[in-house]
């Protein structure tokens, strides 16, 4: 059986943290960043962790080597 390929397009996208949780970067923070606050500017900077219920789904289909 050949090795399943990556999606490239989840690869960029997310990755996995040491216990195997999907982190990912939020959205919103490219341009018309005059009219946010800096308050929200500050928290979308943090890293997010997807739902355990997506985080299932990219981890079988999107990234099947982790």
């Amino acid at each position: 059986m050949p090795k399943m390929k990556t999606k490239r397009a989840a690869a960029k996208r997310f990755s996995l943290t040491g216990s195997g949780k999907v982190k990912y970067k939020k959205m919103n923070l490219r341009h018309i960043l005059t009219k946010k606050a800096a308050k929200r500017k500050r928290q979308l900077r943090a890293s997010g962790i997807l739902s355990e219920a997506d985080a299932a789904k990219v981890r079988k289909q999107l990234l099947p080597y982790g």
